[in-house]
């Protein structure tokens, strides 16, 4: 089976259905959908997050925009010759990713940004999904615990053998390698448990394993 997106009329979960209801209320100009991910299935790096910032990537239906993780993320990948263009945090700004996917475990924006356990499940078959149809796939970048765990659930990796940690490369087998950083959120840059010095190198770790 080939990758596909949910669509904006999925209500598989109820939680999450019922806030992007409330949520085009709010802001009908948002996108309120689950939000596709970011470049192309024959990527050899697929990024995979947590969710949709309820004023990022559920506002321009693309993710990690218009949201501070992106802000970190996409630069960065720019100066390390994985992207091209100019990142004006919006979804049409022409920005482009080379050799880069960019996705979340779960897709639609959760209640405080804390998807449930039932909901992370259900969302993973998408992911799933996803990584089977990305036929060059070398290296996943999990930002944060929740992907990790996610990516480790989709490709039936014991959680015990591959113990989340920042810059850390684990060997998937099958050709994939998984490395670990931190979330570029803004309270990870801000209390310094993540830096932009600290994301780049990561960065660096995965060109040299592709």
């Amino acid at each position: 089976m080939g990758f596909v997106c949910p669509n904006k009329e999925c209500r598989k979960c109820l939680r999450l259905a019922e806030f992007r209801d409330s949520n085009e209320i709010k802001f009908p100009k948002y996108y309120n959908g689950p939000v596709p991910s970011f470049g192309d299935l024959s990527a050899e790096i697929l990024v995979v997050g947590l969710a949709p910032g309820l004023h990022g990537a559920n506002q321009t239906g693309r993710p990690f925009t218009n949201d501070y993780a992106g802000d970190v993320l996409y630069p960065i990948l720019k100066d390390e010759g994985l992207a091209r263009g100019e990142y004006k945090r919006i979804k049409d700004d022409g920005f482009e990713l080379c050799n880069v996917r960019v996705s979340n475990a779960v897709r639609c924006v959760p209640p405080l940004n804390k998807p449930t356990t039932e909901e992370e499940k259900i969302c993973r078959q998408y992911l799933k999904q996803e990584i089977e149809s990305m036929k060059n796939l070398k290296v996943i970048l999990s930002l944060g615990t929740i992907s990790h765990k996610n990516v480790l659930s989709v490709l039936e990796k014991k959680q015990s053998l591959y113990k989340f940690s920042h810059a850390m490369v684990h060997n998937l087998g099958g050709g994939i390698m998984l490395v670990d950083s931190y979330h570029t959120s803004r309270y990870n840059i801000n209390t310094g448990v993540l830096t932009e010095d600290m994301f780049r190198e990561v960065i660096r770790k995965i060109k040299e394993l592709i």
